[in-house]
């Protein structure tokens, strides 16, 4: 669903980087759609010790997903559990934290000003008046006062977006997951699942939905929703007798913690737009066969999009897409491009923050 335009825009937002430890590329389009709603956060060291990964796909406008690219990360980093070592718990209440951190006075003003609805007079007024340092570069996450203000009532977005986050530590990945973007790793060749895409056919999914009220028609939560678990979407989150975690839906993550080892090789990071054309084994050999000859990682993103891209406007290909590739470095390893052939096999489970704002 959603408007197309008449032909898509194919130009990029890519970028690479790398540690000692990590390399990756990333790269996003708008592709068919009207508007770019996608938005993703990449930060090498997150701290000493950690890389974080984000991909957030929007619906129903681009402000959420911003939200996210821009406050997730550090939502993560100053829980007590991640000084604790328990990254799962800390992705978690980060995740349900930006359903509240967007509510109020507060919330309404960081999403007004992400979704370039305050004229430039009316947003300078409002800053002086609610929060002088909003805009400064440098700004502190660990307060997030409560706001007077005229939406002091606002009780969050309308529109929402996926997050999937990997977080990678030296021996450990830990995966967070609400809706139906999707981590997959790479190893010795075999495709990963770290993730499940959040369906309302999901048996677990369907029962959470109709126990707190909701329906599925079409394969849409109440109709209008392909997606069973998102941050923000406000409208299905009024049930005041349920905890957060059983409301239609929810921003509770899956969380999916695994050991690294010898044979991990790359993980990928992408929106449905990516996964509606390519299964997960499809793409990690798609992803082999281009490390062959092509060392930027970037370019192996742009050459997945471009390879995803509808021809005609309708149908798969037509969604906007956002993919991260993180590249494990071996003993040795300097960025040449690999000629190791992956196998064919079933699919199995087992330092900037940016958005794409193509528009």
């Amino acid at each position: 669903m959603g408007i197309y335009l008449s032909s898509p825009k194919t130009e990029k937002l890519s970028e690479d980087g790398e540690n000692d430890r990590l390399r990756f590329g990333l790269s996003s389009m708008q592709g068919w759609r009207a508007n770019m709603e996608d938005a993703h956060a990449a930060l090498l060291n997150l701290d000493n010790s950690t890389s974080f990964f984000g991909v957030y796909d929007g619906h129903g406008g681009k402000v959420v997903a911003k939200f996210c690219a821009k406050f997730l990360h550090h939502q993560v980093l100053k829980h007590e559990a991640y000084s604790a070592g328990d990254i799962g718990t800390a992705l978690q209440k980060a995740f349900l934290r930006m359903d509240e951190m967007m509510r109020g006075q507060r919330g309404w003003r960081e999403l007004a000003v992400l979704g370039d609805k305050m004229n430039k007079f009316s947003g300078m007024i409002e800053g002086l008046i609610w929060s002088p340092r909003s805009g400064e570069k440098n700004v502190q996450f660990d307060e997030w006062a409560f706001e007077e203000g005229p939406h002091s009532d606002f009780s969050g977005p309308t529109s929402g977006c996926t997050a999937c986050v990997a977080v990678i530590g030296e021996k450990q990945l830990a995966v967070a997951n609400a809706g139906d973007s999707r981590c997959v790793i790479s190893r010795n060749g075999q495709a990963y699942n770290l993730s499940r895409d959040h369906k309302p056919e999901l048996e677990a999914e369907r029962e959470r939905i109709l126990k707190a009220g909701g329906f599925i028609h079409a394969g849409r939560v109440n109709g209008s929703l392909n997606l069973s678990r998102a941050i923000g979407d406000m409208e299905f989150k009024q049930n005041k007798f349920l905890p957060v975690e059983k409301q239609i839906v929810t921003a509770d993550p899956d969380v999916n913690t695994v050991e690294l080892t010898d044979e991990d090789e790359f993980i990928v990071v992408a929106c449905d737009g990516i996964w509606d054309c390519m299964s997960s084994q499809q793409l990690v050999e798609f992803i082999h066969e281009q490390l062959r000859h092509e060392s930027k990682l970037s370019l192996v993103c742009e050459k997945v999009l471009d390879r995803c891209l509808a021809p005609i406007a309708g149908g798969e290909g037509c969604d906007n897409m956002t993919m991260i590739l993180i590249q494990f470095k071996k003993p040795n390893q300097s960025g040449e491009p690999s000629d190791k052939k992956s196998p064919a096999s079933e699919e199995k489970q087992p330092e900037s923050s940016s958005e794409a704002t193509s528009d």
